[in-house]
C-alpha cells in the first residue's frame, strides 16, 4: 500500500498539530543519530517548541557545544559553501517551481499547436481560431520541424534500403563464383619435360671428327 502524499501545511487541529511535531521530533533524533552513527561526522540538534519547557538538545549539552565550537573554528568560506538561509531555500524552491511552470507551459502549447495542425490538414486549410500572429507563427514552426522529421526518417529508410541491396547484391556475386568454381574445376598441373639426355662418348668423337675435317 503507497504511503499517502503530504500536505505541507499548518495543521490547524491543536491536538493532530501536537502529535504531528512529537513524532517528526523524534523522528528527526533518530535520523540526527543515524547520520552520526553510519557517516561518522558530527551533528547536533536543539529543537525549541511550545509544547516543551525547556529545548530538545542531542546529544549534550557538551557534544552540542564540540560541534559549534567546531564550526566557528572553520574558514567563513566553508561555513557558507552549503549553507542556506530560509529565504535562500524558499528562492530556490521558487525558482525551481518556475522553471516547471516554463516547462509545462512549453509543452502544453506545442500539444496545441499540434494539434491545430492535424485539424488543419484535416480541414485542408487552416481551421479558424483565435490565434494571433504568433500563435500562426508557431503553427509554421510546428509543420516544418514535422517536415525535418519526416525528411529524416526518408533518408533513413532509403538508406536501410540501399544497405540492404548491396547486401543481396554481394551475396548474389559470390553466389555465383561459388557456383563457378564448382563448375570449372582448376586444371591439374603437368609435369615438367624430362632434361635431354647427356652426350656419350661416341657423339663427342663424331663432333671433334667434323671439327678438323672443315665440316663444322
Amino acid at each position: 500500500m503507497t504511503r499517502k502524499k503530504l500536505k505541507l501545511a499548518f495543521i490547524e487541529k491543536d491536538t493532530a498539530r501536537k502529535l504531528a511535531y512529537k513524532n517528526r521530533k523524534n523522528s528527526l533524533l533518530k535520523k540526527v543519530d543515524e547520520l552520526t552513527t553510519l557517516c561518522g561526522i558530527n551533528a547536533c540538534a536543539i529543537i525549541f517548541g511550545p509544547y516543551d519547557p525547556q529545548p530538545e538538545i542531542w546529544p549534550s549539552s557538551s557534544g552540542v557545544q564540540d560541534v559549534l565550537s567546531k564550526f566557528l573554528t572553520t574558514p567563513e568560506f566553508d561555513q557558507r559553501k552549503k549553507m542556506v538561509t530560509q529565504e535562500s531555500f524558499l528562492k530556490q524552491r521558487v525558482e525551481k517551481a518556475e522553471k516547471k511552470l516554463r516547462q509545462q507551459l512549453r509543452d502544453n502549447k506545442e500539444k496545441e499547436t499540434t494539434m491545430l495542425m492535424f485539424q488543419s490538414l484535416n480541414a485542408g486549410g487552416i481551421v479558424p481560431n483565435d490565434s494571433s500572429v504568433a500563435g500562426l507563427n508557431d503553427l509554421t514552426w510546428m509543420i516544418d520541424k514535422n517536415l525535418r522529421e519526416i525528411g529524416r526518417r526518408i533518408e533513413s529508410i532509403d538508406s536501410n534500403n540501399n544497405n540492404h541491396q548491396n547486401q543481396n547484391e554481394n551475396q548474389v556475386a559470390t553466389a555465383q563464383s561459388q557456383e563457378q568454381l564448382q563448375v570449372d574445376p582448376p586444371l591439374p598441373l603437368l609435369p615438367p619435360p624430362p632434361p635431354p639426355p647427356p652426350p656419350t662418348v661416341s657423339d663427342i668423337d663424331e663432333v671433334e671428327m667434323m671439327s678438323r675435317l672443315g665440316w663444322i
